[in-house]
């Protein structure tokens, strides 16, 4: 069996679990998820937990099993203590603001960017150089941080740009100048 597929999840207090057939509903104290699972696997609760069980030991099977537990777990962590996506902004000049629910990057553009982000999702500045994606839906919070750090990604000699809090960047060495050169 899968490791991960065959682990039981576990609802804690003051979460609802609606499960119809293929769609399923979680609500919780921070919000509401639904998805719809694909229909090949079973998806039942079993008294305070949910269990995911797949209809055969074929490849594909094994790997939706594991895939399904993963991503009704997902919500159910979601809605309880919701995701959150660090960024950091390295280069001189470079800094973020809010505009009301917008964020605002000056990333040495000739204009500023702005980013409106979708329902569920709010962003949060520490300070100009640190921000964070705050959301419920794991999946749209990496896309939004994704997107985000698109805008400016970061280069390999400097290392300027907008990275994940914690993102290594491969550094590579500048032009090592002539050597032997002709007089």
């Amino acid at each position: 069996m899968s490791r991960i597929g065959r682990l039981p999840i576990q609802v804690p207090a003051g979460v609802d679990v609606a499960i119809d057939g293929r769609h399923i509903t979680v609500n919780g104290p921070k919000g509401s998820l639904s998805r719809v699972l694909n229909p090949e696997m079973t998806v039942s609760r079993d008294g305070d937990a949910i269990v995911v069980t797949r209809p055969s030991d074929a490849k594909t099977h094994k790997q939706l099993h594991g895939l399904t537990r993963t991503l009704v777990n997902n919500m159910v962590v979601g809605v309880t203590t919701g995701y959150r996506k660090g960024l950091e902004i390295n280069g001189v000049g470079y800094r973020a603001a809010m505009v009301g629910r917008k964020l605002q990057l000056s990333l040495g553009y000739s204009h500023p960017i702005e980013i409106d982000p979708p329902s569920g999702i709010t962003f949060e500045l520490e300070n100009p150089t640190h921000l964070a994606v705050v959301g419920i839906d794991k999946e749209l919070v990496g896309e939004i941080a994704s997107r985000v750090r698109a805008t400016r990604k970061p280069e390999p000699y400097k290392g300027k740009g907008v990275r994940y809090a914690g993102e290594q960047i491969r550094r590579k060495a500048g032009k090592a100048g002539k050597i032997g050169a002709k007089k």
